[in-house]
């Protein structure tokens, strides 16, 4: 029996390895799950890398986060952090200012600009989601949660 992820990626033979075919299937299921919400979130003009960092400077309030604490907390890797939050800056969406006598400490807050467009995307990434894995159930979600934590917890990933 052909697994379903040979047979949508047009595949004749099989996976070397089961290992082989959970690096493909998890490659496959990311990529699908980012280009829908890529294209949800191109309406509203912003990157999903962009969203991440408008979701994590919400989630720090009024005090906002230097660069490297925003950098280290966005789920992928950005080469260069200080551009992507100077873009951000120019798009009205931050504000980066020196607070401290150390002029090499910037902290990055959101606008209120920010803040609104988190609100008007807020339920329909819920709604998105809800399509991409509600169909799951809430048992089923736990396990994926719970499986691709262990993934993580790899110690190539440490």
């Amino acid at each position: 029996m052909v697994s379903q992820l040979l047979a949508e990626l047009k595949q004749t033979k099989p996976f070397v390895t089961p290992e082989s075919e959970a690096a493909v299937s998890i490659s496959r299921t990311a990529a699908l799950v980012e280009h829908t919400i890529g294209e949800m979130l191109r309406v509203h003009r912003v990157t999903q890398t962009q969203y991440n960092v408008l979701r994590i400077l919400r989630g720090a309030g009024p005090a906002g986060m230097c660069r490297n604490d925003v950098r280290d907390r966005l789920v992928a890797r950005v080469p260069d952090a200080t551009r992507l939050l100077d873009r951000m800056a120019e798009m009205g969406l931050v504000t980066r200012d020196r607070d401290t006598p150390d002029r090499r400490v910037v902290s990055t807050r959101i606008t209120q600009r920010g803040l609104d467009l988190l609100e008007r995307i807020d339920q329909p990434m819920k709604e998105l989601h809800a399509k991409q894995f509600g169909h799951l159930g809430p048992k089923k979600l736990a396990q994926l949660i719970d499986l691709l934590a262990e993934v993580r917890r790899a110690e190539m990933f440490q």
